[in-house]
């Protein structure tokens, strides 16, 4: 974990305030990305889209919503994220004054309220594989 957010820092430090980050918490699988069709299947709710110019505070909000689910939603996710030391990554960016890992959540599908972990994580509709 320590090499790929030291690697994502020197892109940071070189385009500096010119980067916004988007994370989309839709269809998540345990396995990454790159596995495509033989990645295992989906395992979370879709939870929406979420942005800011902070990639610690962006990172830190997905996480704490991951485990603000019920367990059944969200137990392989976390499993998977705990046996791999994936919260290292969150801590190691810290360390590296990488952001803040403080936010505020705002709802733009509700009038731009202020929401938080909990509240983006109730009610999730499970997700349900169109064939």
């Amino acid at each position: 974990m320590e090499r790929m957010t030291e690697s994502t820092k020197a892109t940071i430090d070189h385009f500096g305030n010119h980067v916004t980050y988007v994370n989309v918490m839709r269809n998540m699988s345990v396995s990454c990305d790159c596995e495509g069709i033989a990645a295992e299947p989906v395992v979370t709710p879709d939870v929406g889209i979420l942005s800011s110019t902070d990639i610690l505070a962006l990172d830190q909000a997905c996480i704490d919503i991951i485990y603000a689910m019920t367990a059944d939603e969200h137990h392989d996710m976390v499993e998977r994220i705990e046996t791999r030391h994936g919260l290292r990554q969150l801590s190691y960016m810290k360390e590296l004054g990488m952001g803040n890992d403080r936010y505020v959540l705002i709802d733009l599908d509700n009038g731009g309220c202020r929401i938080t972990a909990a509240d983006a994580a109730k009610d999730l509709k499970p997700f349900v594989r169109h064939d």
